[in-house]
């Protein structure tokens, strides 16, 4: 598959699943609301198997896996024999770390959030049926890497539809039978929990389950095996030790950050406020940098494989700019959006505006972590595990520091804003770091004009910016027809986003941006 076909396919897939991801959110805050006790709840027991997931796999996966799979790939029977120890390997690890953290819930509902007793014990009767998701997200994760090494992209970014399908019919039902806006902790029954988290872990089960017939459906084997001498488990353990402090140190940094922000739950924004406002930013950052950096991913670790350093570089580079010029109009129109966005994920304007600003302090870092996503993975392409714990390990004593000052000096109504600006900050600073470590462990990758690239794509991007605010301001700012309802706020940044970004596009072409039309190539030559 052509690289321009894999990223329309991942592109499509992954729009498809955020915008009904979208609408699953939507859903879930008629039912339980976005600012509330027992929205925040309900927002750090879901929460869980992602975080847990996030030490134990995400990183080994990303920096590990794909690498061995695609050297494995050349085998001669393809890697399968690889595959099924790994695949036997990865289902026992997952599957006794889950049953340990499903009996341990209570305590990790200690450790994620500063509760009162009553808002505890619903947020851990919440969990013991959410944190089983973990088994099933480590089982999609495996398989969908695995597939996106052997360059089948499609059922990894479309398999989460059926999640989100699910999901949504779930939470209408719980509407249905209980009503809607149970943001408060009165009145939840072991129904309410049941019906409530017992649908987001079905849709997780129902997307592992889509994934596992097309595994089929391509021809690899699935089956166990034990035999796992031989495999390389000792050079993988190497990269996966390091792989694993990288994610371990996020994780402690995301627990100090749920504790400060926690105590703000009831009447500010605070937890499931935060989730949603990354949930928009995470839109952005998957529909371009995932979509379009994965398949770059690969072909980046094919050259390293092959040792073309050449042709790696010129890779880099390429990627770098590309999914540049694509975030930074993403972020403007976000931006500049900010407050109809918000109001899809909240039940009233005053809700919105206490949203909006966790999504401004979020898409500071959107540009920065585009960057980066190219540049870790270059150090993982080379099977150096080790420099981005370092630079990771600098972004995480920031944020700790910054976090800590937060919960010292601001106010609770503004402190999840403050929590989320810090989290940038240090995202930007690790990026800079990144970028520097790279040119020193590997020589220099002629990335001068891209800077200067990137810097063009910003300038272009603020008169663009100006333009969306302007329909913003004409159409009655926060007093307009935009927050009135998540409809019409869904319409509003709809309207903002289409303004600014045919600004953005009309002074590209007028400046003969080349950028341009390499995206445009690329996406033709699917």
């Amino acid at each position: 598959m052509s690289h321009g076909r894999a990223s329309a396919t991942i592109a499509a897939g992954t729009l498809a699943s955020r915008l009904s991801g979208l609408l699953r959110a939507v859903v879930l805050v008629a039912a339980i609301g976005s600012v509330g006790k027992a929205s925040d709840a309900f927002a750090v027991a879901n929460q869980l198997p992602n975080s847990i997931y996030q030490v134990i796999s995400a990183g080994v996966l990303t920096g590990v896996i794909v690498p061995q799979v695609v050297r494995a790939s050349a085998q001669k029977d393809g890697g399968h024999a690889f595959l099924a120890k790994l695949l036997t390997l990865g289902t026992l690890i997952v599957g006794a770390i889950t049953v340990v953290a499903t009996v341990g819930a209570p305590l990790l509902i200690d450790l994620y959030a500063d509760f009162g007793t009553a808002q505890h014990a619903l947020a851990t009767q919440f969990a013991y049926w959410c944190v089983p998701q973990l088994f099933f997200y480590g089982m999609f994760a495996l398989l969908g890497e695995i597939l996106n090494a052997r360059r089948v992209f499609g059922p990894y970014a479309w398999a989460p539809i059926i999640n989100n399908v699910v999901s949504i019919a779930g939470f209408a039902l719980f509407m249905v039978l209980f009503g809607q806006d149970r943001s408060t902790l009165e009145g939840w029954s072991p129904a309410m929990v049941l019906m409530l988290s017992g649908t987001a872990t079905a849709g997780v089960i129902a997307q592992t389950i889509v994934l596992v017939l097309f595994w089929r459906r391509v021809g690899i084997p699935l089956r166990l095996d034990f035999r796992w001498r031989g495999m390389g488990l000792g050079h993988m353990g190497r990269l996966a030790f390091w792989t694993f402090l990288t994610t371990l140190a996020g994780q402690i940094v995301g627990i100090v950050q749920s504790q400060t922000v926690t105590p703000a739950s009831g009447e500010n924004a605070a937890v499931a406020a935060s989730q949603y406002a990354w949930l928009v930013f995470m839109v952005a950052y998957s529909l371009v940098v995932i979509a379009v950096g994965t398949p770059y991913f690969t072909r980046i670790s094919e050259h390293a494989a092959a040792e073309e350093h050449v042709e790696l570089r010129e890779t880099v580079r390429q990627s770098i700019r590309i999914l540049g010029l694509l975030i930074v109009i993403a972020t403007a129109a976000i931006a500049v959006a900010a407050l109809p966005a918000s109001r899809i994920f909240s039940n009233s304007a005053a809700d919105a505006v206490a949203i909006a600003p966790l999504l401004l302090a979020y898409l500071v870092s959107l540009l920065p972590l585009a960057v980066l996503y190219i540049v870790q993975r270059t150090f993982y392409a080379y099977g150096d595990a080790r420099t981005p714990f370092i630079y990771t390990l600098v972004q995480a004593g920031l944020v700790l520091v910054l976090t800590l000052a937060v919960a010292l000096t601001t106010p609770l109504e503004q402190r999840a804003a403050a929590v989320a600006l810090a989290q940038s900050f240090a995202s930007t600073v690790q990026t800079v770091i990144a970028a520097i470590l790279l040119r020193r462990k590997f020589g220099s990758f002629g990335l001068g004009p891209t800077w200067l690239a990137l810097c063009r794509f910003v300038l272009m991007a603020i008169p663009a910016a100006a333009a969306g605010w302007g329909v913003f301001l004409l159409t009655g700012a926060a007093d307009g027809w935009m927050l009135q309802d998540k409809l019409w706020g869904a319409l509003g940044a709809a309207l903002i986003a289409v303004v600014t970004g045919g600004v953005y596009g009309a002074l590209l072409a007028a400046f003969r941006v080349p950028e341009l039309g390499a995206a445009l190539r690329m996406l033709r030559r699917r």
